[in-house]
């Protein structure tokens, strides 16, 4: 009795999936083409965020180095006295 119990359940989970799964192949084919050309623009923002990022970290870089550059002048400067 268990077992009938157990195939009939492994039977409606199958089948079940098997539903699920045709409906989630044919629902998106058309719904698709919409969201690739939403990606686009999402695309091309997201790669001018990464320029505008990378221009304020070698900013920075260089900030840090013209620091790094005046602290080294100023400790050879006393040095040299």
């Amino acid at each position: 009795m268990k077992r009938l119990v157990v195939l009939a359940v492994a039977l409606v989970f199958a089948l079940s999936m098997t539903v699920m799964a045709a409906e989630k192949a044919a629902a998106p084919a058309p719904a698709a083409a919409p969201a690739v050309e939403k990606a686009e623009p999402a695309k091309a923002e997201a790669k001018e965020v990464k320029k505008e990022v990378k221009k304020v970290k070698k900013a920075k870089k260089a900030k840090k180095a013209k620091k790094a550059e005046e602290k080294k002048g100023e400790e050879a400067a006393p040095a040299a006295k």
